[in-house]
């Protein structure tokens, strides 16, 4: 494997740890509605558990309420049940063949303890970039060693796959920010 071929797959896996990163912050609640909220939440579905949106329809009705339609009638209690099982914190009132979900507010210590989960889930990604320029830099060595390449070649790989890994943290630090001010805004 050469140098360009780990510095690709590194990149990429790096840009895969921020799309994890983006989506787990998805998942942390603010006080606005989002349909990704309820994105991992599971519904009994002829014995075997399928995400809602698979068995409904999920919209937002405004910037506080999401509504969630029901393909099937008969789905409409154990979809409710599920939302409100979920470890969201989430009330919904089931209305016929749909489901309101209002958001409640949130408190200022609710906001602080989730502050502290933004800031634990930039730590984890920063921690598996880390993990991919160690294993990165590894393979340099490893290279070295079999005299494939020069330890000339090895610096510049390094160079370069230490500035990838300052501008994903960099990104990760900007992205911990906004829904840290995302939580904070009442």
């Amino acid at each position: 494997m050469s140098t360009a071929e780990i510095q690709k797959s590194i990149e990429a896996r790096m840009s895969k740890s921020l799309e994890t990163l983006k989506s787990n912050l998805a998942k942390i609640r603010t006080g606005r509605a989002h349909t990704g909220i309820l994105d991992h939440v599971q519904v009994e579905y002829y014995g075997s558990p399928v995400p809602i949106s698979q068995v409904a329809n999920v919209t937002l009705l405004d910037a506080r309420t999401i509504n969630v339609q029901v393909w099937e009638k008969n789905l409409g209690g154990t979809v409710e049940k599920a939302i409100r099982d979920s470890d969201l914190g989430l009330n919904p009132i089931g209305m016929g063949d749909s489901i309101r979900v209002p958001m409640p507010a949130l408190t200022e210590e609710r906001r602080r303890d989730l502050n502290k989960v933004v800031k634990s889930e930039g730590e984890d990604a920063k921690i598996a970039v880390r993990n991919l320029r160690r294993d990165a830099n590894d393979s340099f060595k490893k290279l070295v060693k079999d005299k494939t390449i020069s330890e000339d070649d090895e610096r510049r790989a390094q160079d370069i796959v230490q500035k990838l890994t300052d501008r994903c943290v960099t990104e990760i630090d900007k992205l911990v920010a906004q829904k840290e001010a995302e939580i904070m805004t009442v």
